[in-house]
């Protein structure tokens, strides 16, 4: 029996836009806790700030989690190693196309939505999947092992580059 299955965990590259906002919640955090002297009811806002930093703090470090059955892909996003979401989901009939990011053929291809579930490593390669949900073409970029890539090549060879 052929049967391909994996799960992958990918983890998101920090960026400055995110440290940018690390760096402003920490900063408003420290000036809330300054304002319980000047302000009367000043001591609810340094509780509002941590809340709020915390929720913000666990939505900067994401992980994406790729599991892939027989040509099922389902992608879920792990956000501060607690909270886990289905982000996008699949199956082998909704594919168009599986080429790496840069190809010519991904290139003529004109989708409605793109989403990006990879790491942001420029390093690592990425791979833009194609899939025609309600109506609408979708491009997925992301970063497949080899068994995802072998088990949609096995399924589609006319529809996966690689």
């Amino acid at each position: 029996m052929n049967d391909f299955y994996t799960e992958q965990l990918v983890k998101k590259r920090t960026t400055g836009t995110s440290v940018v906002i690390k760096g402003v919640m920490i900063g408003l955090t420290i000036v809330s806790f300054l304002a319980i002297v000047m302000v009367p009811f000043g001591m609810i806002l340094p509780v509002i700030m941590v809340a709020a930093d915390i929720f913000i703090f666990r939505g900067q470090d994401l992980e994406f989690e790729y599991l892939y059955v027989n040509g099922d892909l389902d992608i879920d996003k792990i956000m501060g190693r607690a909270k886990r979401k289905r982000v996008f989901s699949a199956v082998i009939a909704d594919l168009e196309m599986l080429a790496p990011s840069n190809s010519d053929e991904v290139k003529r291809i004109q989708t409605d939505k793109t989403l990006n579930f990879s790491s942001f490593v420029p390093e690592n390669k990425t791979y833009d999947l194609i899939v025609l949900q309600n109506g609408q073409k979708i491009r997925v970029i992301f970063e497949p092992n080899d068994v995802i890539l072998n088990g949609y090549k096995m399924l589609a060879p006319r529809k996966v580059v690689i």
